[in-house]
C-alpha cells in the first residue's frame, strides 16, 4: 500500500478548538503559518473536514499532504471519525485507502 510522501520541511499541527480547524505550521525559523484543515464536530466522536487551504507561497510543496496526514494521525489516536466533505481529503481517502476506516458509517 502506497504511504503518503511527506514534506521534509520540520512542521507542527496545532489544533485550533476557537477557529475549528488544524493549523499547520512550520518548525523553522521564523515559525511560519502554512495553512489549515477546517473542520465542524459533528458529535464527541465525529468531525467533518471541509475543506483543506494552503497558503500561496507553500502550494505544490506537499504541505497539503503533510498535514492532511497529521490530522488523520491524530484522528485515529484519538478514536475519532471522520466525514470527508474536503474534496482534497476525500482524493486522499482514495490515494491511501489504509486510512479509509476512518470514515463514520452514516
Amino acid at each position: 500500500m502506497p504511504q503518503p510522501q511527506l514534506s521534509p520541511t520540520p512542521v507542527r499541527v496545532v489544533k485550533n478548538i476557537d477557529r475549528e480547524r488544524f493549523e499547520l505550521f512550520s518548525e523553522e525559523t521564523p515559525e511560519e503559518f502554512i495553512g489549515f484543515l477546517a473542520y465542524q464536530v459533528i458529535d464527541e466522536h465525529t468531525l467533518e473536514l471541509q475543506h483543506t487551504i494552503i497558503s500561496e507561497g507553500f502550494s505544490r510543496r506537499g504541505f497539503a499532504r503533510t498535514l492532511v496526514t497529521r490530522v488523520l494521525d491524530l484522528l485515529r489516536a484519538d478514536g475519532t471519525s471522520i466525514v470527508p466533505t474536503c474534496s482534497y481529503v476525500q482524493d486522499y481517502l482514495e490515494r491511501f485507502p489504509q486510512y479509509g476506516d476512518l470514515v463514520a458509517h452514516q
